[in-house]
């Protein structure tokens, strides 16, 4: 499941969000707990703790004391709305300057699109 190209703990945060995004995890509903994470992908509970951190300070989950983590109400449209930023940033921006510099429009760009999804 985890790869080199990043932290562990950022590979696990993004899964998490991954599940959220899919439906795995519907808002208001609870989470596996650290150790739950740290059994299951066999990582250190101190990764799984980071992760689990990263997500509640970005919103994605609640912590409720002696119960446990819950996705956060609005967590799969802040996850989207993330995604979709860094969709933009990642690819849409190179695209559309690379396709100015070759002089192709944006209907040109679109069509490519649909013939690249066909």
């Amino acid at each position: 499941m985890f790869d080199d190209g990043s932290p562990i703990f950022q590979q696990l945060a993004d899964q998490i969000c991954g599940d959220i995004l899919r439906g795995a995890h519907s808002e208001g509903e609870k989470v596996p707990s650290i150790n739950e994470l740290a059994v299951f992908y066999r990582i250190n509970p101190a990764t799984a703790n980071r992760a689990v951190a990263q997500l509640v300070d970005r919103g994605v989950l609640v912590k409720q004391r002696g119960i446990g983590m819950f996705v956060a109400e609005g967590a799969r449209q802040l996850v989207a709305a993330e995604r979709r930023a860094k969709l933009v940033e990642k690819h849409i921006a190179p695209l559309v300057a690379e396709a100015t510099a070759l002089g192709i429009d944006t209907e040109g760009i679109v069509a490519l699109i649909r013939k690249e999804s066909s």
